[in-house]
Order: structure tokens, then C-alpha cells, then sequence
């Protein structure tokens, strides 16, 4: 009797092994630029060792689904526990304040300052809302094997846009590359080479989004598609807002000067090796300055979690310095953490053109315009990018005029802000 009632309550317990294993499951809704997935998951793998009663589940998804599926789910309730997201301003609202909960409140207030307000909802100036998976900073990436071909000399390190034009259009034409410019369909993007031909989107503290430097800008960018600097195929094949990245055309060969960012470094590891000499190069220069945008990915938390203390526990892990250096050595990004930056990081690669890219990503990051950081902090800033983008497409695309297009940029940017709640 006693061996059967043993039986029974073993049996009892095995079935309840599972449960307590994992009782708590955290969900993170990921995209990817190149190998951060696979570096991530190995290392919520080792938290889950040690830490068996979370179980960390890293849902992958295209890029598009963050900036389209996303916001749905976050406005009717749905939001999984979190998210790593680009629009970091957009869901503000939405974001759990994660202050409270952290082992060490002073370690993320110590290295994590200079990018912790740009999550933070209107009003608030010192909540905790988000971790920054990676800095970026938008720059040019060169295919300079088509310029040794060619024969022509990289332009130098304050070269204009206008000097990189007629560069990459020379090259294309000796070489036959389809492309001589790309630039990634986002007003993110563009905002950066708008800031250095003079655009200073606010007047004061409030936001304005058309002047005559991104007049000035928009118009190269207009002229380039009807001159065939830039490829209608890339900014129209997809419309509304949508994203469309040009970095299957470079790992290809078909572009000669590619203008997106340092994000792109580990995937063209992968994709380009050293098929062809590609880097990264120094911004292009116009009368306002040499300025690409700064900006990068957040994992956020947000406020339907069920289960907010473990949501905490992971991203403690994560942030702590060990785990946080190892993803950025591993992903080769540049990295918000101060101490980290102070003390330098040791990047897991021996590919020159990586090395030479990240050295440029840090000149880069190193002039960008005040201006740019006022506007990537600006909550609504959005609004500013999705307007710029589709109206400029719109004249692109032989729909409107330049000039209509940027009195609807207005319109639509006004609109958009009404929309908001914001007067």
C-alpha cells in the first residue's frame, strides 16, 4: 500500500515539474538586421539555465510587422510583454516604467542617460522605459571596388552630396552598375542630409517640418529620380509609409554609394564578405554641415504585461555589463552603454572592410548636429518622417508637384499632430 501511494504522489510530482520549470513566460516580439537573433537567443538561453522559472520566448519577425503589425496589437491591447522597436517615441504612452522593478536603478541612470529620455512620455523626465539594443547612426556605405575599377578616387572626407553624385554616376557609367545612389525610403533617412543642407525642423521648441534647406534636399532627391542617380525601382516599389531598404541591391553589386547606416555592417559580413571592398564612409557635407541621424533599437515593456517582475529580471540581465558587452562584440553595434564606450569593445571580427566601417561609424557618430539629436528625441517626430516620405514619393512618382507636395507635407504634419491629441 505504502509502494502504491509512493508511486502515486512521484507520479503527482513529475506532472507538476513542468509548471514550476517554467512558470512565467515572457514574449519579445524581435525583427532583425543581421545576427543580433541568434546572438540574443543564445544568451536568453544561458538566463534560462539559470533562471528556470522563466521561460523567454523570441518571436522573429520581418521588420515591417514592428512598424505595421506592431502598433495595432499595442493599441487594442494586445502588446506582447516586449517589443525591440525604432519608433521609440510613437508608443510612448503604451510603455511600461520600468524604474521601480530594477535591481539598480543608478547602474542604468550611470550608463544609459544620454538615451533614456528618448522613450519617455510627454512629461515624464525620469522614468525608465526601455533598454537600447543598439546605437545607430544613418551614413553612406561605398562599394569601392566599383570605384577602383572605374578608376575614379572616393571623393574625400568633406566631400558635398552634389560631389557624390557626380562621383557615383561616373562610376556607374564606366562599370555599368544599376545604381549610382540609394537611400533607404524612410524620412528618417533623409532627415539627416536635409539637417546638413540647412533644414532645422523647429522653430524654437516647436516643431516645423518644410524650410528651404529640406526644400533644398528634397529637390536633389527629386532631381536624382528623374535623372537616374537614384533608382525609381527602389522608393516605388511599395507606397503609403512603408519601408524599403536598398541593401539587397548593394550585397549585389548594383550600387555605388548606398546611404542607410551602421546597422547594415553585420548583415553585409554575411551577405558581401569579401566579395567586394565595401565600408563605410564620412557623411556627405552640405552648407549646414556633415550629419546623418543618430537613433537605434529599444527593447520596451509594456503596461499589459502580466508578469512585470520578470520582464525586469530579463532585461537586468541583458543590461548587465558582461551580458550587454557580449551582444555588441557579437552584433558588431555601437553600443549606448558609457561605460562600455569609455572602456572600448572588443568586436568579434577580422574583416577589414568591418573595422574600417565601424571606425567611420564612430567619426560619424561623432559629428552629428545637435539639431539631429534635438529631432530624434522630439516624440512626434514620426509624424515629420511619414509626411516627408510619402508626399515626396507622391512628386517622385509624377502625382503632385514638388511644391504641392511640400504644402501637403505641411497639411499632413499638422493633421497628424491634431490626431495625436497635441495643439
Amino acid at each position: 500500500m505504502k509502494s502504491i501511494l509512493r508511486r502515486a504522489v512521484l507520479a503527482g510530482a513529475a506532472l507538476l515539474l513542468p509548471a514550476f520549470a517554467h512558470a512565467t513566460d515572457v514574449r519579445i516580439m524581435w525583427y532583425n538586421d543581421g545576427n543580433e537573433g541568434e546572438v540574443m537567443r543564445d544568451l536568453l538561453d544561458r538566463f534560462e539555465k539559470a533562471n528556470p522559472d522563466i521561460k523567454v520566448i523570441l518571436d522573429q519577425v520581418p521588420y515591417k510587422a514592428i512598424n505595421e503589425t506592431l502598433p495595432q496589437l499595442v493599441s487594442s491591447g494586445q502588446a506582447p510583454d516586449m517589443a525591440r522597436i525604432t519608433d521609440l517615441g510613437g508608443q510612448a504612452d503604451y510603455y511600461l516604467d520600468l524604474a521601480p522593478l530594477l535591481k539598480d536603478r543608478g547602474y542604468w541612470d550611470k550608463n544609459f542617460a544620454s538615451v533614456l529620455p528618448w522613450t519617455r512620455p510627454a512629461g515624464n523626465t525620469s522614468g525608465i522605459f526601455s533598454l537600447p539594443t543598439q546605437v545607430t547612426v544613418t551614413m553612406p556605405i561605398v562599394n569601392e571596388t566599383l570605384f577602383q575599377q572605374a578608376g575614379i578616387a572616393l571623393p574625400g572626407p568633406k566631400a558635398t552630396w552634389q560631389e557624390w553624385a557626380t562621383a557615383a554616376r561616373a562610376v556607374a557609367a564606366k562599370t555599368g552598375a544599376a545604381i549610382p545612389i540609394a537611400m533607404d525610403r524612410s524620412g528618417h533617412r533623409v532627415a539627416g542630409p536635409a539637417i546638413s543642407m540647412g533644414a532645422k525642423y523647429f522653430d524654437g521648441d516647436t516643431p516645423v517640418l518644410v524650410d528651404d534647406g529640406l526644400k533644398a534636399m528634397a529637390k536633389l532627391i527629386y532631381d536624382w529620380h528623374r535623372d537616374g542617380t537614384m533608382s525609381k525601382q527602389i522608393w516605388g516599389s511599395v507606397g503609403g509609409t512603408a519601408y524599403r531598404g536598398a541593401n539587397e541591391e548593394f550585397a549585389n553589386g548594383q550600387v555605388v554609394l548606398y546611404f542607410s547606416g551602421n546597422w547594415q555592417f553585420p548583415q553585409f559580413a554575411k551577405t558581401i564578405g569579401d566579395a567586394f571592398d565595401w565600408h563605410g564612409v564620412n557623411t556627405p557635407c552640405g552648407p549646414a554641415g556633415c550629419t546623418g541621424m543618430p537613433g537605434g533599437a529599444h527593447l520596451v515593456a509594456y503596461k499589459t504585461t502580466k508578469n512585470p517582475q520578470a520582464v525586469a529580471r530579463v532585461l537586468d540581465y541583458i543590461a548587465s555589463e558582461a551580458v550587454y558587452e557580449e551582444y555588441h562584440a557579437r552584433t558588431l553595434f555601437l553600443t549606448a552603454h558609457a561605460g562600455l564606450m569609455a572602456k572600448g569593445i572588443a568586436y568579434r571580427t577580422e574583416m577589414p572592410q568591418v573595422k574600417k566601417s565601424l571606425a567611420a561609424a564612430a567619426a560619424n557618430a561623432a559629428a552629428l548636429s545637435p539639431t539631429a539629436y534635438k529631432l530624434q528625441g522630439y516624440l512626434r517626430n514620426r509624424i515629420m518622417f511619414n509626411a516627408l516620405i510619402v508626399r515626396l514619393n507622391q512628386a517622385i512618382a509624377g502625382e503632385m508637384s514638388l511644391d504641392d507636395a511640400f504644402a501637403r507635407m505641411t497639411s499632413d504634419f499638422a493633421d497628424g499632430l491634431k490626431a495625436a491629441g497635441v495643439r
